[in-house]
């Protein structure tokens, strides 16, 4: 069988949630207000595929520059690289 080459490949144990949290969207980390300059880890939510980041950004650490309709851009490194992510906000997570 050939093997899948997607976005999402390898992601089985990433996207996973535990038995107590399927099912459930946590309502604080979905309202909490963001402000610019906000420092913010990005926890991917297996639950919720709009506005997901790819995986390669789970647990990475950044800075929201600014809103973009009901997601936010955020500045962080890959690697010693800068880029950009646009996330929605349940798969963020506020520092500090």
């Amino acid at each position: 069988m050939r093997r899948s080459h997607g976005t999402r490949q390898g992601t089985r144990s990433i996207l996973r949630r535990s038995k107590t949290q399927r099912g459930r969207i946590n309502i604080a980390r979905v309202m909490h207000q963001y402000e610019i300059g906000d420092r913010v880890a990005v926890v991917l939510d297996g639950a919720q595929q709009k506005g997901m980041p790819h995986r390669r950004f789970q647990g990475a650490t950044g800075i929201i520059q600014a809103q973009q309709g009901r997601a936010w851009v955020i500045d962080l490194h890959d690697k010693n690289m800068a880029k950009t992510v646009v996330a929605r906000a349940e798969h963020l997570r506020p520092l500090e």
